[in-house]
């Protein structure tokens, strides 16, 4: 029995009580006098700050280095902070210390500064980075010095176990740097083929191999983009393959440091994906999680190293996943395996000893893990999990042995991302929940106490009218499955009123308690502008998104525009059957993915939405990657032969009968702009309206892509929606 308008309401609120109570902190000071500004929001010094990012430790677990920027501004240096000085501090200063010169490295212009950094030597603050592609050694007693300088394009910086060597990848192979004074260069690996790529590495224990994953795209089909910006004709060529067509070759090799002599760990296929791989710490076995290219057959493989002989370790097959959430790494003192996987319905970490011997649960019940981390010291594990709420990512920890899970993490409300220090007395955690902009904060393994480490945004943020935020559940209208949906509501949100609603932006994992909720699109402040204009915004944990078991997601198989539509419109009919909303105010938008929901909730549900915005849609699924056959199924199958026009907005055109808006970007690989064209084309015959926003030059993020075209973007859509809603 629906709950009516009042009771949901003091839900509503009692969520944002509980959540500021949880967080120890007052609640953020509400200024009416200031009010929300679209420009404003997006405008540097980022009024929410420069979100602290990729923090690495040292060797002895006391020093923690980080990429921030604290006034602000779009580039990023190196800070580190200091466990016995309690304390953080700026090493590098590529970016200007005043900001008078807002030119300077592209501090107006959006440029993220330093990519990467490690740790060479705490004793002397010795770092090695990454900025533009090029390699920097700077310590407290030096001035930053630029090495290995014929290199361009340097990446995945790894230090070996004993301090000595410094491995790095480029376009051109994997290389190792002396870390003595000479620092001395030789190339490892070579892939001069413009295909071929290292995509990561690991040291053994010794310092004497490296394992490193590479992947060969030389099979795969190139395609030509060509689009007009600044005046010129412009042609990009990209290595982009369509589902059944030849995808990338995926290998794991070793290089003995002493010999210089490379070999390679055989695979059934070679097409077939690795997720991870792990070499022992006697350097004996190599573990390599492995999948099929629809991921319905999961194994992990495990290898003798001196003799390359290959068992398999741990298998399972099911015809309907839909997720390739697997992680492994090898257990303390290399006793088998811990293996994270739902094959018992949900995400749950399990311990195997032997090949092929049935894996020991460590954890069990109806949420799920997203990440995990050996703690070899003290034979435990620490991961991530939505064991408090759907929406939330928290700490805990469970014994090897198995038995209570702690949580580790404080009794605030939101999502962590940790790491491990070396001697698992420290966690860090990047931290934000609906309220919060990103932040990094150090947790004591042992009292549990968390330190704040960066405040990122102005004062002035404290003064605006905050959207309030909150979770409400429903059932499918069809089938009755369990859904979860996240609600913005106005700072002065009435309960005698209805609203308008939209729905978005949509998207499989969007709803989380997070700043801006869905992070991957810098939405965060046209969300908070649109609710301070009087527009309720919803997100929908649709199937085929993560959290709530194997069986809700694989309700998505077959299903892109299908299922997903139907779960986003269940939102939309409670939130009318509650009162909130206004039924013929509702809108709807997302982008990619997001744009084939937005396209086919129109083309599929006319008069269900007022108006729509597809951000560049992916209207033919034929044309999407490879890897979208997870959900769709190979192309043309025996068991639904019309399953990908099924799933493709661009042959359900003739249902348009609500305002829709296109936003697309003219360069865009991903989802390519041909695609659009091919739909409006099919719109033009069918007398079918339609408003059609290109972006000259702009790649499939567009929303990401400049202030400028971002804000464009941003303010068409608000007009948009203001003509068709208010």
């Amino acid at each position: 029995m629906p709950v009516n308008k009042t009771s949901l309401m003091i839900a509503l609120i009692s969520v944002v009580l509980l959540s500021s109570c949880q967080s120890g902190t007052a609640v953020r000071p509400q200024n009416t006098a200031t009010p929300v500004d679209l420009t404003a929001l997006y405008t540097l010094p980022s009024l929410i700050g420069t979100a602290p990012a990729k923090p690495v430790w040292s060797a002895n677990g006391q020093h923690l280095a980080f990429l921030w920027n604290d006034q602000g501004f779009t580039f990023r240096d190196v800070w580190y902070y200091s466990l016995a000085q309690q304390s953080q501090q700026r090493l590098t200063h590529h970016g200007t210390s005043d900001h008078t010169d807002l030119s300077d490295f592209g501090l107006n212009g959006g440029h993220s500064g330093i990519s990467e950094v490690v740790w060479l030597d705490a004793a002397t603050l010795q770092i090695a980075y990454v900025l533009d592609g090029q390699l920097f050694i700077k310590s407290d007693q030096s001035e930053s010095t630029k090495v290995a300088s014929e290199l361009r394009g340097i990446r995945n910086l790894t230090v070996s176990p004993n301090q000595q060597q410094l491995a790095f990848v480029t376009s051109t192979g994997l290389y190792l740097l002396s870390l003595s004074d000479d620092h001395s260069l030789r190339q490892l690996v070579s892939t001069e083929h413009p295909k071929v790529h290292i995509q990561s590495m690991a040291w053994s224990q010794d310092s004497q191999h490296l394992v490193f994953q590479q992947s060969d795209a030389s099979q795969m089909p190139e395609r030509e983009i060509h689009y007009d910006a600044q005046g010129e004709l412009k042609i990009d060529r990209v290595t982009r393959a369509f589902p059944g067509q030849n995808t990338a070759l995926y290998t794991l090799g070793m290089v003995d440091l002493e010999t210089a002599q490379t070999r390679y760990f055989e695979r059934a296929d070679d097409s077939h994906y690795i997720w991870d791989y792990g070499l022992s710490a006697d350097g004996q076995s190599l573990f390599i999680n492995s999948s099929d290219l629809l991921i319905k057959h999961h194994q992990v493989l495990m290898y003798d190293v001196d003799t390359g002989e290959r068992t398999v370790f741990y298998q399972e097959h099911d015809p309907k996943h839909l997720r390739p959430d697997w992680q492994v790494a090898w257990a303390p003192q290399d006793d088998g395996l811990i293996i994270l996987t739902d094959k018992d319905g949900y995400l749950h970490l399990y311990h195997q000893t032997q090949a092929q011997q049935v894996p020991v649960a460590l954890t069990s019940g109806n949420w799920e893990i997203a990440s995990f981390q050996v703690d070899y010291h003290n034979h435990q594990l620490y991961f991530l999990a939505n064991k408090s709420h759907l929406a939330e990512r928290q700490i805990y920890r469970v014994p090897l042995a198995g038995g209570e899970i702690t949580r580790v993490s404080s009794a605030t409300a939101g999502t962590h991302d940790f790491t491990l220090s070396p001697d698992a007395a420290q966690l860090t955690t990047l931290f934000s929940n609906d309220s919060t902009p990103l932040e990094l904060h150090l947790i004591d393994a042992n009292s549990l106490t968390s330190t704040a480490i960066t405040n990122s945004p102005q004062p002035a943020l404290a003064q605006i009218l905050w959207a309030q935020i909150s979770y409400v559940a429903f059932d499918n209208h069809l089938d009755g499955t369990p859904l979860v949906g996240r609600l913005s509501l106005p700072a002065d949100y009435d309960a005698k009123k209805t609203y308008p609603l939209i729905v978005g932006s949509v998207y499989s994992d969007s709803v989380r308690n997070q700043f801006g909720g869905r992070t991957s699109h810098p939405t965060w402040g046209l969300d908070q502008y649109l609710t301070s204009q009087g527009y309720i915004l919803l997100n929908v944990n649709v199937r085929g998104s993560w959290g709530q078991g194997r069986e809700h997601n694989q309700g998505q198989r077959f299903g892109y525009g299908v299922v997903d539509i139907e779960d986003l419109h269940s939102g939309v009919k409670y939130l009318i059957s509650e009162g909130l909303v206004d039924p013929d105010r509702v809108g709807i938008w997302g982008s990619s993915y997001g744009g084939l929901m937005t396209t086919m909730s129109l083309f599929k549900k006319p008069g269900v939405y007022a108006a729509g915005i597809a951000g560049a849609p992916a209207t033919n699924v034929a044309h999407a990657y490879p890897g979208q056959m997870w959900v769709m199924g190979e192309p043309n199958g025996d068991d639904q032969p019309q399953r990908y026009q099924n799933q493709s907005p661009l042959y359900h055109t003739a249902g348009l009968e609500d305002p829709l808006m296109i936003i697309h970007g003219s360069k865009d690989p991903v989802v390519l702009y041909a695609d659009t064209i091919a739909l409006i084309e099919k719109l033009i015959a069918q007398q079918k309206m339609f408003e059609l926003v290109t972006l000259p030059g702009t790649s499939h993020g567009w929303d990401n892509e400049g202030n400028d075209v971002r804000l464009f973007a941003f303010k068409k859509m608000v007009e948009f929606f203001d003509r068709h809603l208010k």
